[in-house]
């Protein structure tokens, strides 16, 4: 743990959660419960992720909002409960994580989750599933989750995976995601038929719920009226969950959409004593858009991050 200050629930006087902050001044949170980055802001203190203003941060239901853990499913693709068990578990700092191939940042927290007698029950599977939360230098949000079976028996197990990401926008319907033309989706409006996107970027005019197939590495979330661009970049993450609900109930769908990377299509199998790695780097760029082209600086970001 490096460049992280914890703080304490008032009440308990327990640990809560942990913030992140970076000399230019971005910064993150996040609680142990659920493993969850639930705030995000950049180096003029704006919140970059949405929140609704009916979350709450405490037990039985996850907070809606930030980054949700998604594991061992992603909403009903399984037998589970909606989106799996981690998003609402107590996870623990991981007080001496094996080291990283490649170095994330000097600024990152380390949390672990590991099965309990609870989740054996529902998911009779040995595990340890380890989260790293880091900022960069120039205010990137890293995630790196590593996945290990620690059964003792031979037996493998199969999961899927999602960050399911929870972007703030200006307004909605002035959103554009691109990156995801011409590729295959699972409709989940649809009873999961399978569709190919025809436009040349996804844009949102209703309700959306869709896993595109085999994604890009690297996917723009464009905000025209905020002039600004998020990249997401991915890696051991095949698909990308594209949503929001256009709930009219609940005005926040204005100002959110959920894009996260993901591992739905194919599960993921490990054997005993395997390990599977699965990490998501997003930033935020300024951006323009006119006449379907890039500014020079997002292209830049895109290659470079």
């Amino acid at each position: 743990m490096s460049g992280a200050a914890s703080v304490k629930d008032r009440a308990t006087g327990l640990i809560d959660k942990f913030v992140l902050r970076e000399a230019r001044g971005s910064s993150v949170e996040v609680y142990l419960y659920g493993g969850q980055v639930t705030f995000w802001k950049n180096n003029f203190g704006q919140q970059l992720l949405f929140i609704s203003n009916k979350a709450t941060f405490k037990p039985p239901k996850a907070v809606r909002g930030g980054i949700q853990i998604c594991f061992p499913q992603l909403g009903n693709h399984g037998v589970l409960e909606q989106h799996g068990f981690a998003r609402n578990r107590f996870w623990s700092v991981d007080e001496s994580p094996p080291p990283f191939p490649v170095a994330t940042s000097n600024c990152h927290v380390d949390l672990i989750l590991k099965s309990s007698p609870e989740d054996l029950k529902i998911w009779p599977h040995s595990y340890e599933f380890r989260l790293r939360v880091a900022l960069s230098p120039r205010g990137d949000l890293i995630l790196t989750s590593r996945i290990k079976n620690i059964s003792s028996d031979s037996k493998p197990f199969q999961f899927t995976f999602a960050y399911h990401t929870y972007f703030s926008v200006s307004d909605i319907s002035e959103v554009r995601v691109e990156g995801l033309e011409t590729l295959d989706y699972l409709d989940n409006l649809h009873s999961k038929k399978r569709f190919t996107e025809q436009g040349d970027a996804v844009v949102f005019e209703s309700e959306v719920d869709k896993v595109y197939l085999s994604a890009p590495p690297k996917v723009a979330i464009i905000d025209h009226e905020k002039k600004r661009t998020f990249v997401l970049r991915k890696e051991g993450l095949p698909d990308v969950v594209v949503w929001n609900p256009w709930d009219k109930k609940d005005e926040g769908y204005k100002s959110m959409l959920c894009v996260g990377a993901a591992a739905i299509e194919k599960s993921v199998t490990l054997k005993p004593g395997e390990e599977w790695t699965g990490k998501q780097e997003i930033s935020a760029v300024p951006s323009s858009y006119s006449s379907g082209q890039l500014d020079p600086e997002l292209i830049r970001r895109m290659h470079t991050i």
